[in-house]
C-alpha cells in the first residue's frame, strides 16, 4: 500500500539503484506535516469535516498506520548490513507471502527483534515463529495440521488424476487451441449436456425401469402386484398397443423407430411400459409409483443444483465486469488476447474480434450521447416504431404458434387413420408437428434479425434482445405443442367425465404425449445431420473448386456459437420434459449429444469458418447455463402440470390407482407412524407455513443489508485504490523534487 509505504520509511528518503539520501537531520524523526500533504490524508480530512465523528476516526487510523508501520518494521538498517529481501523474493507460497507481510507485528511480538537480526531478515523470523507454533502445539493439533496437509495433497493429486479422464479431452483441448476458447466454450457445454443427461439416465433406468424389469420377469425371487382402480368404468381401463404382429416388412420397423410406435410402443421406452403397483424382491416391498414421482423429482433437483453451482463463477464474472465498465474496456487491450490460439487464422479472427468488441464499446457511448441529446418529437418517434416493430413481433409469434397448434391437431386427428393413406404419407402426417416447429425456429429469427435493426438499439442490446426472442420461440413453440395435446386430452364433453380425460382417442395419453417428445428428439438429430450432409459439405465445395463471384461472396457458412448452444438447450428442454413419459430418453439424448459432438467438430473444421463478430457473452459458461436455466424452468410447468392437475391414465402406468400422479404421496403418508404423520401435516400447515415465510423474509433481509454493506465497502477499497495511486504520484514527485535539490549540493562539494 502507497499509504502505509509512505509512512514505512520516516527516517528518510531512498532511491534504489543510487546514493541520494536526504540530509542526516532529516532522517532522525518524520515530518508529520510531509505525511499531511498526502492526498489520501486530505481527502480524509475532508471527510471528516464532511460526516462528523466516524470519517474522524476513520482518518485518524489512516493517519496512524504509517507511523505503526515505521514502528513495525523498526528503524532501517546501516550502510553496512544487508537489507532485508522483500516478500515475493522469498520461496513461499502466495498464501504464505500474504501472511508475512499482514502479520509482521505479530512476528516481532513473539521473536525478539535481536533473534530476527540474527536470522539476518524477516522470513528467517517468520520460520522460526512458525516453527516454534508447532512445537508447543499438542500431539492432537499436530497430527490435525499434519492430516489437513496430507489430505489437501492428495486431494490436488487426485483432481489432476481426474483432469486427465475428463470426457473428449484432447479433442477440446485441440479445439481451444485452434479457434479459441469461444468455441470451446461451446463444446465444453455440450459434453456437460452428456453428462448431465448419463446421471438423468441412471436415476430413471436404477429405480424405475430395472426394479420393474426384475419383478415382471421373476428375477432374484421377485415378484409384482396390479392393483385394479377403484370406482372406475370398465371402459377406461382398456388399453391395446397398436403392436405388429404377423409378416411385417422392413420399413414397417424403420417407421415405428422413427415415430415410436409399433413394436417400441410396448417397451421400456415408453410410460405405458410401467403397470406395476408394487414389486416384492425377496421380502422387501418396493413402491413403484412412489419411486417413479421420487426419481422425477431428482433429475429436476440435480439439474438445477449442477446448473446453479456451474454458473456461480460466471455470475461473479459478469457481476464485475458489469460494476465497473472501464475495467472491462482495461481487460479488452491489456488482457484480452487469447493465448492458446496457434492458427493463424484463427489468430486473425481474434484479432478482428477485439476490433470489432472495442468498435462495439465506442458505439455504444456514442450512442448513449445520441440518447442523451434527443430531443422529445425524437423520443416519440422511437417509441412508437418501437410499439409497431413489437406488435409485428406478437404477430409474428402468434402466427407460428397457432400454425403449431393447427399442426399438432391435424395429426392427431388423421394419424390414427391409417386405412385412409399409406405407411410414407402416415409418417408424414406424425411429423407435421415437428416440422412445423422447426420451420417456425429457422424463420422467426430471421425476421427477428431484419426488425431489430430498425429499433434503434445499442449493439449488445440488440444482440441479448434477438436471443430472448429465439429463445422465446423455440421454447414456447414446445408449450404450445403440449397445450394442444392437452386440450385433446382433457375434454369437456360427456364421454369424458367417466374417466376425466379422452379415453377414447388417448386410452394411455402419457404415452402419446412421450411419443411426440420422442419423434421431436429424433427430428432435430435428422434436422442436425442434414443440414451438415446437404448444406455445409456441398457449399464447402463449392466455395472451394467454384470461383464465381456469387459463391465467393456468400463464402462459408459461420459456426454461429449462439444459435448451436440454442440448438442444443431446445433438445434439452424437450428431454426434461419427455423423461416422465418417456424414462429411457435421456438414453437417447446422451446418445444424440455424443453425435453432435462429432459432427459439429468435423464441421467445425472442415465446413465451416469461426464466426468473425461472436456474441460476447458465447466466451463464458454463464450465458449458456442462464438459457439453460430458463429451458429447466418452462420444463416443470407442464410436467407440474401433468402430475398435480390432469388426471392419470386408469389402463396403464404405475398410478392406474390415483386420481392424479401426486396423489401417490398423500397415500404413502399414510403408511408412515403416526407420530411421522403428524409431523409432516404439521410442517405442510399454515401455522408452520406462516413462520417459516416470516423467517425466511428475515433472512432475505438480512442478506440484503449485508450485501449492501459489502457494496460499500467495495466502494470505499475502489477509493483508497485511487488515493494510493495519487499517494504514489505525490511521492514520486517529491523524490524527484528531492533528487534535483541534492544534485547542486553534491557538485560544491570538493
Amino acid at each position: 500500500m502507497s499509504g502505509l509505504g509512505a509512512a514505512a520509511e520516516p527516517s528518510g528518503w531512498r532511491l534504489s539503484g543510487s546514493e541520494v539520501f536526504l540530509p542526516e537531520e532529516s532522517r532522525a524523526a518524520a515530518p508529520v506535516d510531509f505525511l499531511q500533504e498526502l492526498p489520501s490524508y486530505q481527502s480524509a480530512l475532508r471527510r471528516r469535516a464532511a460526516g462528523g465523528g466516524t470519517q474522524e476516526r476513520r482518518a485518524a487510523a489512516h493517519g496512524s498506520a504509517g507511523l505503526r508501520a515505521a514502528e513495525v518494521w523498526g528503524p532501517e538498517p546501516e550502510r553496512g548490513e544487508p537489507a532485508a529481501r522483500p516478500a515475493r523474493e522469498h520461496p513461499l507460497s502466495i498464501a504464505d507471502k500474504r501472511r508475512l507481510s499482514t502479520v509482521s507485528s505479530w512476528i516481532l511480538n513473539c521473536c525478539p527483534s535481536s533473534a530476527a537480526s540474527e536470522a539476518g531478515t524477516a522470513f528467517a523470523a517468520y520460520k522460526d515463529c512458525q516453527q516454534a507454533d508447532i512445537k508447543y502445539l499438542s500431539g492432537w493439533k499436530q497430527w490435525k495440521r499434519a492430516s489437513s496437509k496430507s489430505l489437501k495433497k492428495v486431494l490436488s493429486e487426485v483432481k489432476e488424476l481426474s483432469s486427465y479422464l475428463k470426457l473428449w479431452r484432447h479433442d477440446i483441448h485441440s479445439i481451444e487451441g485452434k479457434f479459441g476458447t469461444g468455441i470451446q466454450s461451446y463444446f465444453s457445454f455440450l459434453r456437460f449436456l452428456v453428462l448431465l443427461n448419463f446421471i438423468i439416465f441412471i436415476l430413471m433406468f436404477s429405480f424405475v425401469t430395472v426394479p420393474t424389469i426384475i419383478s415382471k420377469y421373476g428375477m432374484f425371487n421377485s415378484s409384482f402386484a396390479k392393483i385394479p382402480p377403484k370406482n372406475i368404468d370398465f371402459n377406461c381401463t382398456v388399453y391395446k398397443p397398436s403392436g405388429n404382429k404377423g409378416l411385417v416388412y422392413f420399413y414397417t420397423y424403420l417407421k415405428d423407430l422413427l415415430s415410436g410406435t409399433g413394436f417400441l410402443q410396448v417397451t421400456s421406452l415408453f410410460y405405458g411400459y410401467y403397470t406395476v403397483d408394487a414389486a416384492w424382491i425377496g421380502t422387501m416391498r418396493y413402491n413403484l409409483p412412489l419411486a417413479y414421482l421420487l426419481a422425477t423429482f431428482a433429475y429436476i433437483a440435480v439439474s438445477l443444483i449442477w446448473i446453479i453451482k456451474r454458473s456461480v463463477e460466471g455470475f461473479k464474472q459478469n457481476l464485475v465486469n458489469a460494476e465497473d465498465p472501464f475495467q472491462s474496456y482495461c481487460n479488452k487491450v491489456f488482457a484480452g488476447w487469447d493465448f492458446c490460439i496457434t492458427d493463424p487464422n484463427a489468430a486473425r479472427l481474434k484479432h478482428h474480434s477485439l476490433q470489432y468488441e472495442l468498435q462495439t464499446d465506442l458505439e455504444e457511448e456514442r450512442l448513449k450521447r445520441k440518447i442523451a441529446e434527443r430531443t422529445m418529437k425524437e423520443k416519440l418517434r422511437i417509441y412508437s416504431l418501437r410499439i409497431f416493430i413489437n406488435i409485428i413481433v406478437i404477430a409474428v409469434l402468434s402466427g407460428c404458434f397457432y400454425s403449431i397448434y393447427r399442426a399438432t391437431v391435424f395429426s392427431q386427428e388423421n394419424s390414427s387413420d391409417v386405412s385412409s393413406m399409406n405407411s410414407q404419407a402416415n409418417l408424414l402426417v406424425q411429423y407435421l408437428p415437428s416440422m412445423v416447429i422447426t420451420l417456425a425456429n429457422f424463420i422467426a429469427p430471421q425476421i427477428f434479425s431484419l426488425l431489430i435493426r430498425l429499433e434503434d438499439y445499442s449493439p449488445a442490446f440488440e444482440i441479448k434482445m434477438t436471443l430472448l426472442r429465439c429463445v422465446f420461440v423455440r421454447l414456447a413453440s414446445i408449450g404450445v405443442l403440449l397445450y394442444s395435446l392437452w386440450s385433446r386430452i382433457s375434454c369437456a364433453t360427456d364421454t369424458c367425465k367417466a374417466c376425466g380425460y379422452n379415453y377414447e382417442l388417448y386410452p394411455c395419453w402419457e404415452s402419446d404425449v412421450g411419443q411426440e417428445m420422442y419423434k421431436l428428439m429424433i427430428f432435430d438429430l435428422i434436422i442436425i445431420l442434414a443440414v451438415t450432409l446437404f448444406v455445409d459439405f456441398p457449399r464447402k465445395l463449392l466455395v472451394t473448386h467454384c470461383s464465381c463471384k456469387p459463391v465467393q461472396w456468400c463464402g462459408l457458412r459461420e459456426f454461429g456459437i449462439s444459435d448451436n448452444v440454442l440448438d442444443i438447450i431446445y433438445g434439452q428442454t424437450i428431454c426434461w420434459i419427455g423423461t416422465f413419459f418417456s424414462p429411457l430418453l435421456p438414453a437417447i439424448a446422451t446418445v444424440k449429444y455424443f453425435i453432435i459432438f462429432y459432427v459439429k467438430k468435423i464441421s467445425l473444421i472442415h465446413t465451416c469458418k469461426p464466426a468473425a463478430r461472436p456474441v460476447r457473452a458465447s466466451s463464458s459458461n454463464f450465458f449458456f447455463l442462464l438459457v439453460l436455466l430458463i429451458g429447466l424452468i418452462l420444463a416443470f410447468i407442464p410436467l407440474g402440470i401433468s402430475i398435480a392437475h390432469i388426471p392419470s391414465s386408469k389402463a396403464c402406468g404405475p398410478f392406474r390407482s390415483f386420481n392424479t400422479s401426486w396423489a401417490v404421496v398423500p397415500d404413502a403418508i399414510l403408511e408412515f407412524p403416526k407420530a411421522l404423520q403428524q409431523i409432516l401435516y404439521g410442517i405442510a400447515s399454515e401455522a408452520f407455513a406462516v413462520p417459516l415465510f416470516m423467517v425466511i423474509c428475515l433472512v432475505m433481509f438480512y442478506f440484503i443489508a449485508l450485501a449492501g454493506a459489502h457494496k460499500r465497502v467495495v466502494e470505499q477499497l475502489r477509493e483508497q485504490l485511487v488515493m494510493e495511486s495519487r499517494d504514489k504520484l505525490f511521492l514520486i514527485r517529491k523524490l524527484t523534487e528531492a533528487q534535483r535539490h541534492l544534485k547542486p549540493q553534491k557538485a560544491r562539494r570538493p
